[in-house]
Protein backbone atom coordinates (compact mmCIF):
# COMPACT_ATOMS: atom_id res chain seq x y z
CA UNK A 1 0.00 0.00 0.00
CA UNK A 2 1.69 3.70 -1.32
CA UNK A 3 0.60 6.96 -0.33
CA UNK A 4 -0.62 9.10 -3.28
CA UNK A 5 3.40 11.39 -2.68
CA UNK A 6 4.76 8.09 -2.98
CA UNK A 7 3.45 6.75 -6.19
CA UNK A 8 3.52 10.57 -7.66
CA UNK A 9 7.60 11.04 -7.17
CA UNK A 10 9.05 7.81 -6.59
CA UNK A 11 8.27 5.41 -9.10
CA UNK A 12 9.10 7.11 -13.16
CA UNK A 13 12.27 8.00 -13.83
CA UNK A 14 14.52 8.49 -16.85
CA UNK A 15 16.88 5.60 -16.31
CA UNK A 16 16.94 2.71 -13.41
CA UNK A 17 20.36 1.48 -12.89
CA UNK A 18 19.98 -2.49 -10.96
CA UNK A 19 22.78 -3.01 -8.63
CA UNK A 20 24.78 -0.98 -6.75
CA UNK A 21 28.06 -1.98 -7.15
CA UNK A 22 31.34 -0.16 -9.40
CA UNK A 23 29.60 -0.63 -12.13
CA UNK A 24 25.70 0.06 -11.51
CA UNK A 25 27.24 3.87 -9.69
CA UNK A 26 29.78 4.67 -12.70
CA UNK A 27 26.82 3.56 -14.96
CA UNK A 28 24.45 5.68 -13.16
CA UNK A 29 27.55 8.71 -12.54
CA UNK A 30 28.20 9.17 -16.56
CA UNK A 31 24.57 8.85 -17.42
CA UNK A 32 23.93 11.70 -15.04
CA UNK A 33 26.89 13.76 -16.11
CA UNK A 34 25.69 13.60 -20.00
CA UNK A 35 22.39 14.06 -19.14
CA UNK A 36 22.33 16.19 -15.61
CA UNK A 37 18.09 16.94 -16.01
CA UNK A 38 17.93 13.24 -15.59
CA UNK A 39 15.80 11.45 -13.66
CA UNK A 40 18.19 8.57 -12.39
CA UNK A 41 17.39 5.83 -9.71
CA UNK A 42 19.91 3.03 -8.60
CA UNK A 43 18.01 -0.69 -6.99
CA UNK A 44 20.45 -2.38 -4.49
CA UNK A 45 18.75 -5.70 -2.45
CA UNK A 46 21.20 -5.40 0.22
CA UNK A 47 22.60 -2.66 2.77
CA UNK A 48 25.74 -2.70 0.45
CA UNK A 49 26.43 -3.83 -2.77
CA UNK A 50 25.64 -7.26 -3.20
CA UNK A 51 28.21 -9.29 -5.22
CA UNK A 52 32.22 -8.41 -5.14
CA UNK A 53 32.46 -4.94 -5.13
CA UNK A 54 32.91 -4.39 -1.56
CA UNK A 55 33.68 -8.02 -0.78
CA UNK A 56 36.59 -7.93 -3.12
CA UNK A 57 40.88 -7.60 -1.50
CA UNK A 58 41.46 -4.34 -2.95
CA UNK A 59 44.26 -5.24 -5.54
CA UNK A 60 44.52 -2.50 -8.02
CA UNK A 61 46.23 -4.79 -10.48
CA UNK A 62 46.43 -5.56 -14.90
CA UNK A 63 46.93 -9.15 -14.66
CA UNK A 64 50.15 -11.04 -13.14
CA UNK A 65 52.76 -12.47 -16.22
CA UNK A 66 51.39 -16.20 -15.72
CA UNK A 67 48.12 -15.03 -16.17
CA UNK A 68 48.36 -13.35 -18.98
CA UNK A 69 50.92 -16.18 -20.04
CA UNK A 70 47.42 -17.86 -19.93
CA UNK A 71 45.31 -15.65 -21.66
CA UNK A 72 46.85 -16.19 -24.75
CA UNK A 73 45.97 -19.76 -25.07
CA UNK A 74 42.18 -18.78 -25.01
CA UNK A 75 42.37 -15.38 -26.37
CA UNK A 76 44.39 -13.79 -29.51
CA UNK A 77 47.33 -11.07 -28.81
CA UNK A 78 44.95 -8.51 -29.95
CA UNK A 79 42.44 -8.96 -27.43
CA UNK A 80 44.97 -9.81 -24.63
CA UNK A 81 46.18 -6.62 -24.78
CA UNK A 82 42.90 -4.63 -25.18
CA UNK A 83 42.52 -6.16 -21.90
CA UNK A 84 45.14 -5.34 -20.35
CA UNK A 85 44.46 -1.90 -21.81
CA UNK A 86 41.19 -1.74 -20.40
CA UNK A 87 42.26 -2.22 -16.89
CA UNK A 88 45.38 0.19 -16.74
CA UNK A 89 43.21 2.87 -18.41
CA UNK A 90 40.55 2.27 -16.10
CA UNK A 91 42.90 2.16 -13.08
CA UNK A 92 44.47 5.30 -14.26
CA UNK A 93 40.83 7.06 -14.53
CA UNK A 94 39.66 6.63 -10.82
CA UNK A 95 43.03 7.87 -9.66
CA UNK A 96 42.74 10.67 -11.40
CA UNK A 97 39.00 10.79 -11.15
CA UNK A 98 38.74 10.32 -7.20
CA UNK A 99 42.38 10.53 -5.79
CA UNK A 100 44.02 8.69 -4.35
CA UNK A 101 43.92 9.75 -0.84
CA UNK A 102 40.02 9.10 -1.22
CA UNK A 103 40.74 5.62 -2.89
CA UNK A 104 43.43 4.83 0.06
CA UNK A 105 45.40 4.04 -2.96
CA UNK A 106 49.20 3.02 -2.66
CA UNK A 107 51.43 2.44 -5.50
CA UNK A 108 53.69 -0.42 -3.63
CA UNK A 109 53.55 -2.52 -7.48
CA UNK A 110 52.59 -5.83 -7.87
CA UNK A 111 54.42 -9.21 -7.29
CA UNK A 112 54.02 -12.86 -8.54
CA UNK A 113 55.82 -16.22 -6.58
CA UNK A 114 56.82 -18.76 -9.32
CA UNK A 115 57.53 -21.98 -8.04
CA UNK A 116 59.76 -24.98 -10.00
CA UNK A 117 56.34 -25.40 -11.90
CA UNK A 118 56.03 -22.01 -13.07
CA UNK A 119 59.73 -21.00 -13.61
CA UNK A 120 59.65 -21.32 -17.21
CA UNK A 121 57.03 -18.34 -17.55
CA UNK A 122 60.13 -16.55 -16.70
CA UNK A 123 61.29 -17.38 -20.22
CA UNK A 124 57.99 -15.90 -21.99
CA UNK A 125 59.04 -12.67 -19.54
CA UNK A 126 60.42 -10.37 -22.68
CA UNK A 127 57.84 -11.61 -25.27
CA UNK A 128 55.11 -10.14 -23.11
CA UNK A 129 57.24 -6.90 -22.53
CA UNK A 130 57.55 -6.54 -25.54
CA UNK A 131 54.13 -7.20 -26.68
CA UNK A 132 52.92 -4.41 -23.24
CA UNK A 133 55.35 -1.96 -24.67
CA UNK A 134 53.22 -0.09 -27.21
CA UNK A 135 50.85 0.75 -23.87
CA UNK A 136 53.12 0.86 -21.43
CA UNK A 137 56.23 2.77 -23.10
CA UNK A 138 58.55 0.85 -21.00
CA UNK A 139 59.21 -2.70 -19.68
CA UNK A 140 56.07 -4.34 -17.47
CA UNK A 141 57.92 -7.20 -15.30
CA UNK A 142 61.26 -7.59 -14.18
CA UNK A 143 62.87 -10.29 -12.26
CA UNK A 144 63.22 -9.44 -8.56
CA UNK A 145 66.69 -9.60 -7.61
CA UNK A 146 67.32 -11.72 -3.76
CA UNK A 147 63.84 -12.78 -3.86
CA UNK A 148 65.16 -14.70 -0.93
CA UNK A 149 64.71 -11.53 1.54
CA UNK A 150 61.27 -11.53 1.14
CA UNK A 151 61.12 -14.48 3.69
CA UNK A 152 58.97 -16.66 1.46
CA UNK A 153 59.89 -20.69 1.32
CA UNK A 154 62.21 -21.91 -0.69
CA UNK A 155 59.63 -23.18 -2.72
CA UNK A 156 59.61 -19.94 -4.42
CA UNK A 157 61.86 -19.97 -7.12
CA UNK A 158 61.75 -16.61 -8.44
CA UNK A 159 60.00 -13.36 -8.15
CA UNK A 160 58.45 -11.44 -10.86
CA UNK A 161 57.99 -7.52 -10.08
CA UNK A 162 54.81 -5.65 -12.05
CA UNK A 163 55.78 -1.98 -11.62
CA UNK A 164 52.07 -0.60 -12.44
CA UNK A 165 49.89 -2.20 -10.24
CA UNK A 166 49.45 -1.14 -6.71
CA UNK A 167 46.39 -1.35 -3.40
CA UNK A 168 43.35 0.46 -2.57
CA UNK A 169 40.39 0.39 -0.04
CA UNK A 170 37.21 -1.21 -1.83
CA UNK A 171 35.17 0.65 1.18
CA UNK A 172 36.54 3.69 0.17
CA UNK A 173 36.11 3.79 -3.52
CA UNK A 174 32.72 2.80 -2.59
CA UNK A 175 32.11 5.57 -0.44
CA UNK A 176 33.43 8.19 -3.51
CA UNK A 177 31.07 6.71 -5.57
CA UNK A 178 28.54 7.74 -3.06
CA UNK A 179 29.20 11.03 -2.40
CA UNK A 180 29.94 11.55 -6.13
CA UNK A 181 26.58 9.88 -6.86
CA UNK A 182 24.57 12.07 -4.34
CA UNK A 183 26.55 15.12 -5.13
CA UNK A 184 24.81 15.00 -8.79
CA UNK A 185 21.26 13.90 -7.42
CA UNK A 186 21.09 10.61 -8.26
CA UNK A 187 18.69 8.47 -5.98
CA UNK A 188 19.90 4.97 -4.31
CA UNK A 189 17.04 2.81 -2.66
CA UNK A 190 18.42 -0.54 -0.87
CA UNK A 191 16.42 -3.00 0.39
CA UNK A 192 14.75 -3.74 -2.93
CA UNK A 193 14.87 -7.14 -4.36
CA UNK A 194 14.50 -6.97 -8.19
CA UNK A 195 12.44 -9.95 -9.71
CA UNK A 196 11.58 -9.16 -13.35
CA UNK A 197 12.40 -6.63 -15.92
CA UNK A 198 10.34 -6.11 -19.06
CA UNK A 199 12.97 -5.49 -21.09
CA UNK A 200 11.03 -3.73 -23.74
CA UNK A 201 8.31 -1.78 -21.68
CA UNK A 202 10.86 0.12 -19.20
CA UNK A 203 9.38 -2.35 -16.17
CA UNK A 204 11.15 -3.37 -13.32
CA UNK A 205 9.38 -5.04 -10.80
CA UNK A 206 10.54 -5.92 -6.90
CA UNK A 207 10.18 -6.72 -3.36
CA UNK A 208 10.40 -3.91 -0.56
CA UNK A 209 12.67 -5.42 2.23
CA UNK A 210 9.99 -3.91 4.68
CA UNK A 211 7.27 -6.41 2.94
CA UNK A 212 5.94 -9.41 3.18
CA UNK A 213 8.03 -11.51 0.42
CA UNK A 214 5.72 -10.65 -2.22
CA UNK A 215 6.77 -8.55 -5.42
CA UNK A 216 4.42 -5.46 -4.60
CA UNK A 217 7.19 -2.65 -6.30
CA UNK A 218 6.19 -1.70 -9.97
CA UNK A 219 8.70 1.26 -11.46
CA UNK A 220 9.02 2.57 -14.69
CA UNK A 221 11.89 4.27 -16.79
CA UNK A 222 12.74 4.99 -20.50
CA UNK A 223 15.85 3.33 -20.18
CA UNK A 224 16.99 0.38 -18.13
CA UNK A 225 20.44 -0.58 -16.74
CA UNK A 226 21.70 -4.52 -15.47
CA UNK A 227 24.66 -4.53 -13.46
CA UNK A 228 24.30 -7.09 -11.37
CA UNK A 229 27.33 -9.23 -12.44
CA UNK A 230 26.97 -12.49 -11.26
CA UNK A 231 23.27 -12.57 -10.64
CA UNK A 232 22.09 -11.32 -14.24
CA UNK A 233 20.91 -14.90 -15.32
CA UNK A 234 17.34 -13.95 -13.55
CA UNK A 235 16.69 -11.06 -14.96
CA UNK A 236 18.28 -11.86 -18.12
CA UNK A 237 18.37 -15.67 -19.02
CA UNK A 238 20.54 -15.54 -22.27
CA UNK A 239 23.29 -14.05 -20.15
CA UNK A 240 25.75 -17.10 -20.39
CA UNK A 241 27.06 -15.49 -16.98
CA UNK A 242 29.19 -18.13 -14.46
CA UNK A 243 29.34 -16.86 -10.85
CA UNK A 244 32.47 -17.29 -9.44
CA UNK A 245 33.01 -17.30 -5.89
CA UNK A 246 36.06 -16.05 -3.85
CA UNK A 247 36.98 -16.57 -0.46
CA UNK A 248 39.16 -14.11 1.60
CA UNK A 249 41.48 -14.77 4.67
CA UNK A 250 42.47 -12.33 7.65
CA UNK A 251 44.22 -12.84 10.06
CA UNK A 252 44.76 -11.03 13.43
CA UNK A 253 47.72 -8.19 14.29
CA UNK A 254 50.72 -10.47 13.21
CA UNK A 255 53.35 -10.42 15.94
CA UNK A 256 56.39 -10.10 13.90
CA UNK A 257 58.03 -7.64 10.98
CA UNK A 258 56.62 -8.38 7.66
CA UNK A 259 59.69 -8.27 5.14
CA UNK A 260 57.89 -7.46 2.06
CA UNK A 261 55.22 -4.45 0.94
CA UNK A 262 53.36 -4.76 -2.39
CA UNK A 263 50.43 -7.19 -4.20
CA UNK A 264 51.64 -10.45 -4.25
CA UNK A 265 49.95 -13.20 -6.85
CA UNK A 266 50.36 -17.15 -6.90
CA UNK A 267 49.30 -19.81 -9.30
CA UNK A 268 48.71 -18.00 -12.61
CA UNK A 269 47.24 -14.87 -10.52
CA UNK A 270 44.28 -17.61 -8.72
CA UNK A 271 45.47 -16.84 -5.37
CA UNK A 272 46.16 -13.29 -3.75
CA UNK A 273 47.86 -11.70 -0.28
CA UNK A 274 48.86 -7.95 0.68
CA UNK A 275 49.39 -6.78 4.23
CA UNK A 276 46.44 -4.77 5.36
CA UNK A 277 47.23 -3.00 8.83
CA UNK A 278 49.69 -5.31 9.77
CA UNK A 279 47.55 -8.09 8.85
CA UNK A 280 48.07 -11.24 5.91
CA UNK A 281 45.27 -10.70 3.76
CA UNK A 282 44.86 -14.13 2.08
CA UNK A 283 42.46 -15.01 -0.46
CA UNK A 284 41.39 -16.62 -4.33
CA UNK A 285 42.41 -20.45 -4.73
CA UNK A 286 39.11 -20.52 -7.22
CA UNK A 287 40.97 -23.26 -9.15
CA UNK A 288 41.04 -26.05 -6.32
CA UNK A 289 37.18 -26.13 -6.83
CA UNK A 290 36.08 -24.52 -9.53
CA UNK A 291 32.98 -26.58 -10.18
CA UNK A 292 32.73 -25.97 -5.90
CA UNK A 293 32.98 -22.17 -6.70
CA UNK A 294 30.40 -21.68 -9.11
CA UNK A 295 28.04 -20.64 -6.42
CA UNK A 296 26.07 -18.04 -5.76
CA UNK A 297 25.84 -18.67 -1.86
CA UNK A 298 28.02 -16.77 0.81
CA UNK A 299 29.48 -19.70 2.28
CA UNK A 300 32.92 -20.94 2.93
CA UNK A 301 34.43 -23.73 1.05
CA UNK A 302 36.18 -26.02 3.06
CA UNK A 303 38.63 -27.48 0.68
CA UNK A 304 39.97 -24.23 -0.86
CA UNK A 305 40.30 -22.54 2.98
CA UNK A 306 42.46 -25.30 3.88
CA UNK A 307 44.36 -24.64 1.07
CA UNK A 308 45.14 -21.05 1.75
CA UNK A 309 45.83 -21.66 5.79
CA UNK A 310 48.51 -24.18 4.34
CA UNK A 311 49.84 -21.70 1.69
CA UNK A 312 50.13 -19.17 4.68
CA UNK A 313 52.21 -21.32 7.07
CA UNK A 314 54.15 -23.25 4.37
CA UNK A 315 54.80 -20.90 2.00
CA UNK A 316 54.10 -16.92 2.88
CA UNK A 317 55.27 -17.22 6.34
CA UNK A 318 57.18 -20.70 6.99
CA UNK A 319 57.24 -21.11 10.53
CA UNK A 320 55.54 -18.30 11.52
CA UNK A 321 52.64 -17.88 13.77
CA UNK A 322 49.29 -16.96 12.07
CA UNK A 323 45.79 -16.83 14.13
CA UNK A 324 42.89 -16.08 11.84
CA UNK A 325 40.59 -13.25 12.62
CA UNK A 326 37.76 -13.16 9.95
CA UNK A 327 36.65 -14.75 6.37
CA UNK A 328 34.23 -13.67 3.83
CA UNK A 329 33.54 -14.57 0.38
CA UNK A 330 32.33 -12.13 -2.81
CA UNK A 331 30.45 -13.45 -6.15
CA UNK A 332 32.44 -12.54 -8.68
CA UNK A 333 30.90 -13.00 -12.81
CA UNK A 334 33.17 -15.15 -15.09
CA UNK A 335 32.53 -16.28 -19.16
CA UNK A 336 34.44 -18.10 -22.28
CA UNK A 337 36.08 -15.08 -22.65
CA UNK A 338 37.38 -12.17 -20.21
CA UNK A 339 36.21 -9.14 -21.57
CA UNK A 340 33.03 -7.15 -20.02
CA UNK A 341 29.54 -7.64 -21.59
CA UNK A 342 28.09 -4.48 -22.36
CA UNK A 343 25.30 -4.42 -24.60
CA UNK A 344 21.86 -3.48 -25.58
CA UNK A 345 19.22 -6.72 -24.88
CA UNK A 346 15.63 -4.98 -25.19
CA UNK A 347 14.15 -1.60 -26.42
CA UNK A 348 14.49 -0.27 -23.51
CA UNK A 349 17.64 -2.03 -21.56
CA UNK A 350 21.15 -2.47 -21.72
CA UNK A 351 23.72 -4.75 -19.70
CA UNK A 352 27.20 -4.43 -18.49
CA UNK A 353 28.44 -7.48 -16.81
CA UNK A 354 30.93 -10.43 -16.84
CA UNK A 355 33.64 -7.91 -14.99
CA UNK A 356 36.21 -11.61 -14.83
CA UNK A 357 36.92 -10.15 -11.11
CA UNK A 358 38.59 -7.09 -12.39
CA UNK A 359 35.99 -4.52 -11.18
CA UNK A 360 37.81 -2.41 -9.59
CA UNK A 361 40.33 -1.71 -12.38
CA UNK A 362 37.45 -1.73 -15.41
CA UNK A 363 34.31 -1.06 -13.13
CA UNK A 364 34.65 2.65 -14.09
CA UNK A 365 35.27 2.34 -17.66
CA UNK A 366 32.88 -0.08 -18.20
CA UNK A 367 30.07 2.45 -16.36
CA UNK A 368 31.48 4.59 -18.90
CA UNK A 369 31.03 2.85 -21.80
CA UNK A 370 27.91 1.60 -21.16
CA UNK A 371 26.57 5.37 -20.61
CA UNK A 372 27.65 5.90 -24.17
CA UNK A 373 25.24 2.85 -25.12
CA UNK A 374 22.58 4.32 -23.17
CA UNK A 375 22.55 7.68 -25.01
CA UNK A 376 22.24 6.21 -28.45
CA UNK A 377 19.46 4.71 -27.70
Amino acid sequence: MFSYWEKKHFFHYDLIVVGSGFVGLSSAIHFKEKFPKASVLVLERGVFPTGASTKNAGFACIGSLTEILDDFWHMTHAEVLALVERRYKGLKSIRKQFGEKNLGYAHTNGYELLDEEMLRALEQLPGVNKLLRPLFKEDVFSQVKNPEKMGFANQIKAVVKNKFEGELDPGLYMTSLWRLAQSVGIRILTGVTVCEVSQDEGIVLGEDGAGEGEVNLEFKAKKIAICTNAFTEKLWQDSAIQPGRGLILLSKPLDFKIPWKGTFHMDKGYVYFRQIDGRLLLGGARNVDFEGEKSMEFKVNPKIKSHLETLAKEVIFPNKPIVWDTEWTGIMAFGKIKSPLIRQVGVKTVVAVRLGGMGVAIGWQVGKELSILLSKM
